[in-house]
Parts: structure tokens; C-alpha cells; sequence
């Protein structure tokens, strides 16, 4: 039954897909606006957290990812939507987490800057390659014929301009950037959850057809993506505020932006754009749990 999945599409109006770009460019304008050039300045002296967290994001959980659809052999389409969760960057809530869990916020802000600038290149080329590795989604992405060129100019134009955008009014107008950053970020990522639900309530019968089999995937994975952050964090003998960070940085995942080049580049897909909305809901709930968790806990 699982296999319709690989040819149905999910149900995504362009009004819809339009509003989502504009909420997704919209929370990196505010992620942006509380980061300051002093903030690189500090990593630029203590870079070892910034490369563990980038090692552990955007080279350890792909390919941590690419063994478990080794080990579980989910369908094509399944297999396309944890490459692209896993190829993408941090979500932008991580900062919010961070700091909840009594985290490395500086940490987590510059993670999220860093990652959002490498995942112009990142993100295409992880997908491509881990994707490229296993044979049954090999097929699928080469008769859909994915430009990474074409995937790069997206993230750039979505989250890239934003970013730069948001951090010189940072640096020049900082008065209005103090006023309106928690407008922007704790605004947009309301629409962008109202978003989300939309596109789900829209395909509510194959949403309520498959979701056993997407749960105990996106649990398996995000709790994976979780484990592996804290755990390198540990294993490179960082502090505890940044073993939490680096834990959410890599387990929360920026699954609009994967959502947004699923419906752009693969068609809504069913079983990509499914794992990918159920990710979105269901890493915040994991997030909040974890982070709720840590904020009891002495540092």
C-alpha cells in the first residue's frame, strides 16, 4: 500500500506555496535581526563548536541518514524526504530551543547564520550525492532530472538574501532591529505552523492513510538526528550549554525550506512532502520536549 505513495502528489495551491516562500524568507529576516557581527567574532576566536556543529549537520547526519534507509528500506519517496530533511539546514525555531534549554544561544545564532550561507551549497550537493547512492531513489531523482544549480538560486533567494538582509539592519539601524525581531521571528513561524497544517488538513485522507508508517520513520530519524549532535558534542569534549545546542541544531531540522523545494523541484510528491510536513510538526514537539526538559536541569 505504502508504494502509492511514489506516484500520488500532495495538494499545494500556488497561493499557498507563495505564502510559504515569503513566511520562510520572512523568519530568516528575523532570525537575522539578533545577530550581531560581534557574535562571529567570538566563534572566530573559538571555532571548534561552529566546525563540530557543522560537521555534525551537514556531514554526519546525512550520512547517518543515508545507513538507517539502509537499514529500513523505506520506499522511494520516503527515502527522497529523509535525504532532504537531513541535507537541509538548522530550523529556524533552534535558536528559540536553545535558549529555552538553557543552551549556548550565541552558539546557537551563529550556528544558524553559518548553516543557512553553507546550505546554498550544501544542501544540493548532500541530497544529490546520498540520494545518488541508493539505487531505488538514484532512478526516481534522475527521470525528475534536479538541477542543483537551479535548488542553490532557491536557497539563496529564500534564505540567503534574507539573512544579509536582516543582518545589516542589525548592524545599522539596531534600535529597530531590537523592536521588531521578535515580531518577525515569533510571527512568521506562527504562519509558517498554520502553514503547515494547512498543507496536511488539504491532504487529510492520505495524511490519516499513511501516518503510521511516516511516525515511526520520523521518530526513529529525528531522535537519530538528536543523539548524534549531543553525541558528538560529547565525544569532542564540548561544555554542556553547547551539547545541548549542537543536539538541537542537528535533531531540529529546517523542514519548510525542505518542503517548499519538494513542492518546487519534485511536485508535491507524496511520500517526500509527507515525511517532510510530519517533520515540521513533529520536531518542535520533540524540541520542546527535550529543550523543557534541559531548562529543569542545572547547566
Amino acid at each position: 500500500m505504502q508504494q502509492e505513495l511514489d506516484s500520488i502528489r500532495l495538494n499545494f495551491d500556488s497561493e499557498s506555496l507563495f505564502f510559504l516562500n515569503l513566511t520562510l524568507a520572512v523568519i530568516m529576516f528575523g532570525v537575522a535581526l539578533n545577530i550581531r557581527i560581534d557574535d562571529f567574532l567570538r566563534v572566530l576566536k573559538n571555532p571548534k563548536s561552529v566546525i563540530v556543529g557543522f560537521l555534525s549537520q551537514f556531514i554526519l547526519l546525512p550520512a547517518v541518514t543515508f545507513l538507517l534507509v539502509l537499514l529500513i528500506k523505506p520506499i522511494p519517496s520516503i527515502a527522497l524526504g529523509m535525504f532532504m530533511v537531513a541535507a537541509c539546514p538548522g530550523g529556524n525555531i533552534s535558536n528559540f530551543m536553545s535558549n529555552y534549554a538553557n543552551g549556548n544561544t550565541a552558539l546557537s545564532v551563529s550556528l544558524t547564520a553559518i548553516a543557512t550561507l553553507m546550505a546554498i551549497i550544501m544542501t544540493p550537493f548532500n541530497f544529490q550525492f546520498w540520494s545518488s547512492f541508493y539505487e531505488p531513489t538514484s532512478s526516481l531523482v534522475h527521470s525528475i532530472s534536479l538541477s542543483p544549480f537551479e535548488m542553490a538560486k532557491v536557497i539563496s533567494l529564500l534564505l540567503g538574501l534574507p539573512l544579509l538582509l536582516g543582518m545589516l539592519v542589525r548592524n545599522y539601524f539596531p534600535k529597530f532591529a531590537d523592536k521588531t525581531s521578535s515580531f518577525f521571528k515569533l510571527g512568521s513561524i506562527l504562519f509558517f505552523i498554520i502553514l503547515i497544517f494547512l498543507a496536511l488538513y488539504k491532504n487529510i485522507a492520505i495524511f490519516e492513510k499513511y501516518i503510521h508508517y511516516v511516525f515511526f520513520i520520523v521518530f526513529i530519524h529525528n531522535l537519530l538526528a538528536l543523539t548524534l549532535g549531543y553525541s558528538v558534542a560529547s565525544l569532542t569534549r564540548l561544555s554542556k550549554q553547547n551539547k545541548r545546542t549542537l543536539a538541537i541544531e542537528t535533531g531540529i531540522q529546517n523542514s519548510g525550506l525542505g518542503l517548499l523545494l519538494i513542492f518546487s523541484f519534485f511536485d508535491g510528491l507524496g511520500g517526500m512532502a509527507l515525511l517532510a510536513a510530519f517533520w515540521g510538526i513533529w520536531h518542535m514537539v520533540s524540541g520542546l520536549f527535550l529543550a523543557t526538559y534541559w531548562s529543569k536541569k542545572q547547566i
